[in-house]
């Protein structure tokens, strides 16, 4: 409780270098300086897809109309599909480049790969070996930029020591579920009090792998793109900054992509995130802290990279909390105001002020419907424990794996049909586990309301609301989905061409 404490009184101090720093926010529409109308430099828009065919037609449709001088400018779809997404990539990329689909021939170009050596990182780098762009912006599959997106982010570039821009994530089916719902409250944390305080501090903060720009030149003088960390991008930044490249974030300039709509591929998601982020700590923390970069640097360089390390002792504190209980029944009040409070307080309730905090500041007007979701945000946090501690451990020992890319189906209202069933994985006897230990819980509820421990029941009912919430949803995907009048699933074709 103590070593989590630290990493939730961390949550407290983004909030507060957030507010603190305030005038040090970058704004798009304020670049220190501006490229000539006539001489704006070139670009390549690198888009790595695998296995997208779903949403691979919104993403080309959307770059091919981003506002920028064509001759200025090229699209390069990097294909590692292994199936149908090869046939639609090949088809929509001609298509464009023809000038079929309603706009002028388009610098579009389909790049496939025959291996995933590398995974995206691979792709990129392959990508690269033909670029032409001076900048390199890059956007995932699941991604619409707006057409103004690219002006607003190349003007920054024209401050020579800017190595790479990123702009804020939003959601195109936030509302499509209550999953979806509480998966954009923890992003937008992200973005908003991450991102936000980090950057506006000074101090190292990462790319996020989509919706954002390089100068080529600053990907190319830290080692360029390397696959031995899941968390490529990451990994990258943090080698940029430490050749001296700045890094922007915009907070201001938008950028949609959808939400994974099922629980296993937003745990697959966040494992992959979790396991990702420790490797390239193991990797990069060594070098940080030998670095000149000054201690505030290091620290938040330590908090980003390790942070992930709570979940293995959130597994420690789940299984300790009942014979804790037992052992310490001749506690008062008083001794749970002088420890149990502090320690709770600082471990976890800096995390729903973490995101309310974010929340009033994109929504002020509707921020506080917040509250609502806040018991289910911390619920999930636990529920993901599971997962996210295998993926942990299996970075600590060094154990590989593939990198598991997060299906997306091109859904963004209530009630839509999706195609879920064609990309669905399980994940084994995990979420066996995920109820068997909301069980152990439920038992720990009984137990302190029957020894009248009831300061601990409402933290305890967190516990099992995460592990059981997680757990059911994992076993039973599909299970809420609209169906025809004999209960068959409806289906529907993957996203028109040119739509």
């Amino acid at each position: 409780m103590i070593i989590l404490a630290f990493y939730g009184i961390h949550r407290y101090q983004l909030v507060w270098i957030y507010y603190r720093n305030r005038r040090n926010e970058a704004h798009s529409a304020n670049p220190p300086s501006t490229f000539p109308e006539d001489d704006l430099p070139f670009v390549t828009i690198q888009l790595p897809i695998y296995n997208e065919q779903f949403v691979i037609g919104r993403l080309l449709d959307a770059c091919c109309r981003i506002e920028y001088p064509r001759d200025r400018f090229e699209i390069q779809l990097l294909d590692d599909s292994t199936d149908e997404t090869i046939d639609v990539a090949r088809a929509l990329v001609a298509r464009y480049a023809a000038g079929t689909e309603g706009l002028a021939p388009q610098p579009v170009h389909y790049i496939h790969r025959t291996n995933r050596h590398g995974y995206k990182a691979g792709a990129l780098e392959e990508g690269l070996r033909t670029a032409k762009g001076e900048f390199v912006a890059i956007f995932d599959a699941d991604f619409v930029p707006p057409p103004t997106w690219l002006m607003q982010v190349i003007h920054h570039f024209s401050e020579t020591g800017v190595g790479m821009v990123q702009t804020r994530w939003t959601h195109l089916n936030r509302d499509y579920s209550f999953l979806t719902q509480v998966e954009a409250i923890l992003l937008d944390g992200h973005f908003v009090l991450e991102h936000g305080g980090r950057s506006r501090a000074g101090v190292y903060f990462n790319f996020n792998g989509t919706a954002g720009m390089w100068r080529r030149i600053a990907i190319d003088e830290a080692g360029g793109w390397q696959h031995d960390t899941l968390t490529e991008d990451t990994d990258l930044s943090y080698r940029a900054q430490l050749k001296g490249w700045k890094f922007k974030y915009l907070q201001d300039v938008e950028c949609p992509a959808e939400l994974p709509i099922e629980m296993t591929a937003f745990k697959t998601q966040q494992a992959r995130w979790a396991k990702g982020l420790i490797q390239t700590g193991k990797k990069i923390l060594p070098g940080v802290l030998k670095s000149d970069a000054p201690f505030h640097t290091k620290l938040e360089a330590w908090y980003h990279l390790t942070a992930n390390i709570s979940y293995p002792l959130m597994i420690v504190l789940s299984t300790l909390l009942m014979p804790a209980m037992i052992i310490r029944s001749w506690q008062g009040i008083l001794q749970m105001l002088l420890i149990d409070l502090p320690l709770f307080m600082a471990s976890t309730m800096s995390v729903s002020s973490f995101y309310l905090v974010s929340q009033k500041e994109l929504y002020p007007k509707t921020w506080y419907k917040t509250f609502l979701y806040i018991p289910f945000l911390m619920s999930l946090g636990v529920g993901l424990t599971i997962t996210n501690t295998k993926a942990v451990l299996e970075a600590l020992f060094g154990i590989k794996s593939a990198f598991a890319r997060t299906p997306k189906y091109a859904v963004q209202k209530k009630g839509e049909v999706s195609q879920a069933r064609k990309y669905r994985k399980r994940l084994g006897i995990i979420p066996w586990i995920e109820l068997a230990i909301g069980c152990y819980f439920a038992a720990t509820v009984y137990y302190a309301i029957s020894t009248q421990n009831y300061f601990t029941v409402p933290f305890l009912l967190l516990f099992v609301l995460g592990y059981w919430y997680t757990g059911f949803l994992s076993l039973f995907q599909g299970l809420f989905e609209r169906r025809g009048p004999r209960g068959d699933e409806i289906h529907e074709k993957p996203y028109p061409v040119g739509v």
